[in-house]
């Protein structure tokens, strides 16, 4: 497939933690290549069944850049759940970056 946008716009280090079984924080760097205004947004699908949703509650950094997101209410099943990362950009098309996640196994 071809993936439109600059190489190495893409997020970077995606990771997620669980904490008290109900919150989940996930956290991501800015891609080395991508430009300064770039903004992130993370949508995520818990199962197929469900739709995708978009963050509720950003984690932002100094200069007021989407760099995580915290979760609450987070119910953990048994099917991968999949996270979507995309970024936009005045100046260029920014890569997006998407994994399937066994939260379970956090």
């Amino acid at each position: 497939p071809v993936f439109a946008g600059m190489n190495g716009s893409a997020i970077e280090n995606f990771s997620c933690v669980i904490y008290n079984i109900f919150l989940m924080n996930c956290t991501w760097q800015a891609g080395r290549d991508a430009p300064a205004d770039t903004q992130y947004f993370l949508y995520w699908q818990k199962s197929r069944d469900e739709e995708e949703i978009e963050c509720e509650l950003y984690i932002k950094d100094e200069n007021w850049r989407n760099m995580g997101c915290i979760f609450q209410n987070v119910t953990i099943g048994t099917e991968k759940t999949y996270f979507l990362v995309n970024g936009s950009s005045k100046d260029s098309l920014i890569q997006f970056y998407d994994e399937y996640i066994d939260l379970y196994k956090i």
